[in-house]
């Protein structure tokens, strides 16, 4: 998409549309970059937005992003224009409590034309769904020694952490890219930590007496998301799957909100409302 493109051209006059999903660019928003310098052409994407719902007029408008957004410089003028035209609800939501294993907390504008969004409550209320419930324990993908003897330094030290904490013998998952402040691994009895872009998580497998390393595949990243087996993801390489889920926004938490939503205009009429992602 061009910079100058216009909702008519990117939109093919497909009529009225009741709502739309944005997801402007999150990378010179998010706290993964550390003190890289930002780029604010990337951080604009947002205000794409109001050319839509100025153009299209939609009821609904969801804006999703990292929480990290609302430390940008032009945050607060995006919600005051888009409050020229809805009433706007700021929600930070955590996947992990709409039933997705994995702990994905982002930031969700909630915006009606007609009256203040309610709230967005949590639709799982058993205990978190752990890293444990997407892993194929019986795939045949490889997994080699974890000290192969080519492995780096800082490789070796986070799992090395992780044996420590608990132990010979009980399986876990690294952080094989990157930077963490968590120690580098964590515990497969507790949600995901949030999926990036990258290919960062190992599986750390013990296996006769010897732990083993296999990376994280994309099945399972998928279910990590909250998609169900139906949704058709792996047609190019495993970077760019990976790098699509990453980029995602979890499915249960979006069916909630559109619910929350339309709750009650769904309620006096029977057709489901239109959507315009971008």
């Amino acid at each position: 998409m061009r910079e100058d493109s216009s909702p008519a051209e990117l939109t093919g006059g497909i009529g009225q549309i009741d709502l739309i999903l944005a997801s402007p660019e999150c990378t010179h928003h998010t706290c993964a970059r550390g003190a890289k310098e930002r780029n604010e052409s990337s951080r604009a994407t947002a205000r794409f937005v109001l050319n839509f719902a100025r153009a299209l007029q939609p009821r609904w408008v969801i804006l999703e992003n990292v929480v990290h957004m609302k430390k940008w410089a032009g945050y607060r003028a995006l919600i005051d224009e888009l409050e020229n035209d809805y009433f706007v609800r700021e929600q930070p939501l955590d996947a992990a409590h709409f039933g997705v294993p994995q702990t994905r907390r982002r930031l969700f504008l909630l915006c009606d034309r007609e009256r203040l969004p309610e709230a967005v409550l949590p639709t799982w209320s058993a205990a978190p769904r752990t890293a444990r419930s997407i892993i194929e324990w019986d795939g045949t993908w490889k997994a080699g020694p974890l000290d192969n003897g080519r492995r780096a330094v800082a490789t070796l030290a986070r799992a090395q952490r992780g044996i420590d904490a608990l132990g010979e013998g009980i399986d876990f998952l690294m952080v094989y890219y990157g930077s963490d402040a968590s120690g580098g691994w964590q515990s497969l009895d507790r949600p995901l930590r949030t999926i990036t872009t990258l290919d960062r998580f190992g599986l750390v497998r013990w296996r006769d007496g010897e732990p083993t390393l296999r990376m994280l595949q994309v099945p399972e990243l998928r279910r990590a998301m909250g998609f169900g087996p139906d949704f058709l993801l792996e047609q190019g390489c495993r970077r760019e799957n990976i790098k699509l889920l990453g980029n995602g926004v979890a499915p249960p938490v979006v069916e909630a909100i559109v619910r929350t939503l339309t709750s009650t205009t769904l309620s006096t009429q029977t057709r489901a409302p239109a959507i315009a992602a971008e």
